[in-house]
């Protein structure tokens, strides 16, 4: 069986069969930090919200975690002195397996183009964390950096595709393209950074994109309610959904809630 709980933000457990992902773990209390300096609405502080479960039921059952990139809200301070120091961590590159092993971790494992774990494979996907105008900045590159996207595979359960912080790019449609998934996690937060129009992940109008290419997959839409930068929130999300009749396509789960899949 597969399953989704959301927990906060992009922090969510994805269990397939016996096998619990914890992704993206951002697990400080309420208000801990400033909001980001430089973006939309920056003097909100974050976590906006609390976490939705215990630490105990949030930890309970992980078999390993999945870190896209280790942005604050994706990795944070309270995650690496929560987390068991002995789990199988997943990463995108070097960079990120040498910081988090200087953390403690004694079992980070990079995906480099993809890898088995209990029978599972995981497959990196690419993207970019903001548009072309803001990698030409070279301080705003040097910040948002990379992160990648994860396919999950194993027989006789759904494909999942874990999107990660990216806009809409042809990384995208290749991965689309070539491992057609059957549920699509979406990060549609539309987090902003001061003095650009666009985002740097994605928004309600590549929702609507989504449910054009993959009209039978199941999108889960996150990331939004929790940190300052995020323009777009689960209310906007809802009602465009609804605005455009794909109701039944598009799944915005509220804080601890479970999703069958």
């Amino acid at each position: 069986m597969t399953q989704y709980t959301h927990i906060r933000n992009a922090t969510g457990k994805l269990t397939i069969k016996n096998t619990t992902f914890l992704i993206d773990p951002f697990l400080a209390p309420k208000d801990s930090y400033p909001g980001f300096e430089g973006t939309f609405n920056y003097q909100q502080r974050m976590p906006i919200v609390d976490l939705s479960l215990s630490m105990d039921n949030l930890l309970s059952n992980v078999t390993a975690v999945v870190v896209t990139h280790t942005h604050l809200d994706h990795w944070d301070e309270t995650a690496i002195n929560a987390i068991p120091k002995s789990l199988p961590i997943f990463v995108q590159n070097s960079a990120d397996q040498k910081l988090i092993s200087s953390q403690g971790f004694n079992d980070v494992r990079i995906i480099f183009e993809s890898v088995d774990f209990n029978g599972i494979t995981l497959t990196k996907t690419g993207g970019s964390h903001g548009t072309i105008e803001m990698y030409a900045n070279p301080n705003l590159a040097a910040l948002a950096g990379d992160a990648m996207g994860v396919i999950f595979e194993t027989l006789n359960e759904p494909t999942v595709y874990l999107v990660g912080d990216t806009i809409w790019t042809s990384d995208v449609e290749k991965a689309l393209h070539h491992f057609d998934p059957n549920v699509i996690i979406m990060n549609t937060g539309y987090a902003q950074v001061l003095g650009f129009e666009d985002s740097i992940i994605m928004g309600t109008k590549d929702i609507g994109r989504m449910v054009v290419r993959k009209p039978k997959a199941k999108i889960i839409a996150v990331h939004m309610d929790t940190v300052n930068h995020t323009a777009t929130s689960r209310e906007d999300v809802r009602k465009f959904i609804k605005g455009n009749n794909i109701e039944s396509h598009v799944a915005v789960p509220e804080d601890g809630e479970t999703i069958a899949l």
